[in-house]
């Protein structure tokens, strides 16, 4: 307010040379800069006025040894000068600290029955309140507010001191500090107390980190609130542990839970050099009902795989690592020089471990017809199998230092389960991602494949169960989906032509070298090789090429160039892409 009253009599006064300027300004002289701070700290903002200048100097002595005795120097030498020459005085605070106070005796006891608490062994163990360390009362009321709050955390809510006392000896500059921690006994979870008509009893109950009876552990309550919060049921948790109503030392605790808005719809658009331009709808319905039930429909169109999907999801043991989906799926795609119809009606049991390893047993109904060469191809599978999946990463999310992402998936059919064909499938998928030194990141990625099937029935394998290759997910400097196992035919006219049909082998790799201009953009250089193929008739592709990559909050925008350089004739391919590596 004071500026804009400055600035409004400027204005009214015109250039009558009236300028609004502080009464006093100060420096501190000879402390080191961490007790200049300090000193700084208690003594306050300069004044702005005469009067408030009076009171900052009547008061200045007592602040300055109150900044100097805050850090252990009670034998201080405190000098001032003021040059009163100008409007705005010149004051200088020169300081001679001398030696500080030094602990001669340290004596901090606990009692209570958290004196077998490993948490305030550990605390007290580490304590920096020595004897021949430099007195610093900052460090000593931190401590004391350590002990509190570890109380308080763990559930010693009866917790106090019985002594806190600091003792400075002025003649020989000496202090000694005794504190004495009373913790009391320790509180238990009592009773969890929340609305059973808007959420399962069970469902609450596998998300729970702790049980009545239980010691009381703030982290337990935290973990709990966090599972909830990671379910999406609901849009805010509130954990209230009412100690005042606590009964037999038992703490009962008040959930609220606040459901999230009952649907949600997204509607996202992109664009990439595999799948060209894509528009996307999604409803998501997050709890359908108090046993935790959701679901997803997602319909996505683009040229070249428009696609259909709805899962619906039904929480077993554990609603985030025990789910149970339906999902039924429609797409269209194009793979090679074939285009494909699949229909796909799933269910999948979907387990995460503690350890972060992700198993899914599924059993997948495939109806899928292509055409090729004008010839209809018309096939149903039922395919029983199982995935195992695991990510660890370091750095954000979108752009990690480090990780590793492994992915394993087999799945088979047999005709006298249903299917029109035997086969046995398997395949897997692998990134490394590190950053040996700064600005300095390297990414390698692997795919390898394999469909065991008899000659016989090779015809009857539909394309998604087959493997291509190519574009910017895979060998960069070929169309996406371009390179599999080559067929000569004959057309209508007796031509011979050359046609891009489902390998039943894969195999490729990658090595980006990765440099970071800012925080914002970086560079990179790649070589990607490898091939889809039938058993025997492997016939690497390499691409190489280079790009630019910026950073956004959901990932990478990367724009590219890569050159097949093992085409008779090379050309390079443009291939832009969004997202991370994970």
């Amino acid at each position: 307010m004071r500026f804009f009253t400055c600035a409004a009599v400027l204005f009214l006064l015109g250039a009558s040379g009236t300028v609004c300027a502080k009464a006093l300004s100060y420096t501190v002289e000879g402390v080191h800069s961490k007790l200049e701070r300090n000193i700084v700290a208690w003594i306050g903002v300069e004044p702005q006025t005469n009067s408030e200048r009076t009171v900052f100097l009547g008061r200045l002595d007592e602040r300055v040894r109150n900044g100097l005795q805050a850090q252990g120097y009670y034998r201080a030498g405190i000098e001032t000068f003021i040059d009163k020459t100008h409007s705005e005085w010149q004051l200088v605070i020169s300081i001679s600290p001398n030696d500080p106070a030094i602990l001669s005796r340290v004596d901090i006891r606990l009692t209570g029955q958290a004196q077998e608490s490993p948490q305030f062994n550990e605390l007290l163990a580490n304590n920096p309140l020595r004897p021949g360390d430099q007195l610093d009362h900052g460090r000593y009321e931190a401590f004391k507010k350590s002990l509190l709050s570890l109380g308080q955390k763990l559930g010693y809510f009866d917790g106090k001191y019985t002594v806190h006392r600091v003792e400075v000896n002025p003649d020989d500059n000496t202090a000694s500090v005794e504190l004495a921690y009373d913790s009391g006994p320790r509180y238990r979870f009592g009773e969890l107390q929340y609305d059973t008509q808007q959420v399962d009893v069970a469902l609450i109950d596998s998300l729970r980190s702790f049980k009545r009876g239980d010691y009381f552990d703030l982290a337990l309550l935290q973990r709990f609130q966090t599972q909830l919060q990671q379910t999406r049921f609901f849009s805010s948790v509130v954990l209230t542990p009412r100690v005042a109503e606590a009964v037999d030392q038992q703490v009962p605790v008040l959930l609220k839970l606040y459901p999230a808005q009952r649907h949600s719809f997204d509607v996202g658009a992109g664009f990439s050099t595999d799948t060209e331009e894509r528009v996307s709808l999604t409803w998501r319905s997050p709890k359908l009902n108090r046993y935790g039930h959701s679901q997803e429909t997602r319909l996505e169109y683009s040229s070249i795989n428009p696609s259909g999907r709805v899962t619906y999801n039904i929480p077993l043991r554990h609603p985030l690592n025990d789910v149970l989906q339906l999902s039924a799926r429609l797409e269209d795609n194009e793979f090679g020089d074939i285009d494909s119809q699949q229909k796909e009606l799933a269910v999948r049991r979907e387990i995460k471990s503690a350890e972060g390893w992700i198993r899914s047993y599924f059993l997948r109904s495939l109806n899928e017809s292509w055409q090729l060469n004008g010839l209809h191809n018309d096939n149903f599978y039922l395919l029983p199998g199982i995935t195992l999946a695991h990510k660890i990463r370091r750095g954000p999310l979108v752009d990690p230092i480090r990780g590793f992402s492994q992915l394993y998936r087999v799945e088979g059919g047999d005709e006298n389960l249903g299917s029109d064909i035997d086969l046995l499938r398997l395949y897997g998928n692998f990134t490394y991602v590190t950053t040996p030194a700064a600005r300095h990141r390297v990414v390698v990625r692997a795919e390898l494949g394999a469909v065991f099937i008899a000659d016989s029935d090779r015809k009857d394998l539909a394309p998604s169960l087959g493997f291509f290759a190519g574009g910017s997910q895979s060998i960069r400097g070929y169309g996406y989906q371009s390179l599999g196992n080559e067929v000569i035919v004959a057309a209508r006219d007796g031509i011979l032509t050359s046609l891009t049909v489902a390998g039943d082998r894969l195999l490729t790799t990658s090595l980006e070298y990765q440099y970071y201009v800012n925080e914002t953009w970086r560079g990179a250089v790649f070589v990607d090789a490898g091939d889809a193929f039938d058993e025997g008739e492997f016939d690497i592709n390499v691409g190489v090429g280079f790009g630019v990559h910026y950073l956004t909050p959901v990932g990478a925008i990367k724009i590219e160039l890569a050159n097949g350089v093992t085409d008779d004739d090379p050309s390079w391919r443009l291939h832009i892409n969004i997202g991370a590596e994970f």
